[in-house]
């Protein structure tokens, strides 16, 4: 099953000029759990997909939100040349298609 079959949100967005946040949010305890005994998401997988080194990936299971987080440098500044999404909002596709078992 798809990740974006599980997840009620899964969004980006800057955290400041030199960082991208992604959250992915549940509704309920089961998916969040199913999600999380699959090892589905973690640090190597986020930086597979993202294309950047484990150790610069910041990740983190939170329980009581049911929700993970990752963080990780954005590969061009904000608003520097290149820079095809100022606000980081469109970065997060790649984990709606992550397979979870």
């Amino acid at each position: 099953m798809r990740l974006a079959s599980l997840a009620t949100l899964i969004r980006s967005k800057n955290a400041g000029p030199f960082s991208l946040t992604f959250d992915i949010m549940f509704a309920d305890q089961e998916s969040y759990f199913r999600v999380k005994r699959s090892g589905a998401l973690n640090a190597n997988v986020f930086a597979k997909l993202y294309h950047c080194a484990p150790e610069t990936v910041r990740f983190f299971e939170c329980d009581n939100a049911l929700a993970f987080k990752f963080s990780m440098p954005r590969p061009i500044f904000q608003g520097d040349l290149g820079d095809g999404d100022l606000h980081g909002g469109q970065q997060f596709a790649p984990l709606m298609e992550v397979e979870v078992s």
